[in-house]
């Protein structure tokens, strides 16, 4: 049996425990994606990445990203906790400062700043997609959290998530969601989960963001921090010309209702591409046998 290093790390956390959990493992060519879906499962993470052999012509590293069910093609936490993985381990050498990652998604940026042994990584969503909306009606329990004159919209970088201004930073704060209900919509809608927030002005953030996903992980119905969600989020906001902070760059905060304190770094630049960063904690680093 095969050992493989293996990583956990704590993403978008500002100290161990308060962010997002992820797997990382590595030496993982000689793994089938079955093999992956199901060392993903037993891990029980929101997230676990693999890195492979790059495939694609000028990609730095290529990864491959699991949640307990499913593979994805882009997922913000795993790619900026990867990045961090790489740098810090010596897989890669940024080249000025970048980094091209391979995923499902295609080659996306990254930016490299500070010293190898502890990097700010920032990382460049894929394009933010607005998709038709399917017919049916929204959820009673959001509809009375929903912002007025506001509808839900689906996005899509990747995974595909529902977005819903809320009235107040309160109204997302206190929300006690019928994961059964989102589960049906969510899955009805082809969707990956329903993403929540609104203006917070407080603690260093601007923005306050929940994540539900109960039809893609019945063990992590409510992301702790959501960075695909959390770009989509920016991207709408800056096509409504509401950004929060400055230059188009903020802090969102997410994850306190489950007990993290996460905070997520977005800027949206001049060519609209959303950049997702922040902080990251290595928790575990061992070898795994599988």
């Amino acid at each position: 049996m095969t050992a493989r290093r293996y990583l956990q790390l704590d993403v978008f956390a500002p100290r161990p425990g308060t962010g997002n959990p992820l797997g990382v493992v590595f030496d993982a060519d000689d793994l089938s994606g079955n093999d992956m879906q199901a060392l993903a499962a037993w891990l029980n993470l929101s997230e676990t990445v693999f890195f492979v052999a790059p495939s694609a012509a000028g990609a730095d590293y290529h990864i491959r990203i699991f949640t307990p069910a499913s593979e994805l093609p882009f997922a913000g936490h795993p790619s900026v906790g990867a990045a961090w993985a790489a740098v810090t381990t010596g897989l890669v050498r940024p080249r000025g400062g970048a980094l091209l990652q391979q995923c499902a998604a295609g080659l996306l940026p990254v930016r490299v700043d500070g010293p190898a042994s502890a990097p700010a990584i920032r990382l460049a969503s894929p394009p933010a997609r607005h998709c038709p909306a399917p017919p049916g009606p929204l959820p009673a329990q959001l509809q009375g959290v929903i912002a007025p004159s506001q509808q839900a919209e689906l996005w899509e970088n990747g995974p595909r998530w529902w977005l819903l201004a809320a009235r107040d930073a309160a109204s997302v704060r206190g929300l006690r969601p019928d994961m059964a209900a989102l589960r049906d919509w969510t899955n009805a809608t082809t969707a990956t989960g329903v993403a929540i927030f609104a203006p917070e002005l407080a603690d260093g953030h601007a923005l306050v963001v929940r994540a539900f996903c109960p039809g893609d992980s019945v063990n992590v119905p409510e992301d702790p921090v959501t960075g695909s969600a959390n770009a989509l989020i920016a991207s709408l906001l800056a096509r409504r010309g509401q950004l929060p902070g400055r230059d188009g760059a903020y802090i969102a905060s997410q994850g306190r209702e489950v007990g993290r304190d996460g905070r997520v770094h977005l800027r949206v630049d001049a060519d609209g591409v959303a950049w997702v960063g922040g902080q990251v904690q290595q928790v575990i680093d061992g070898h795994i046998h599988w």
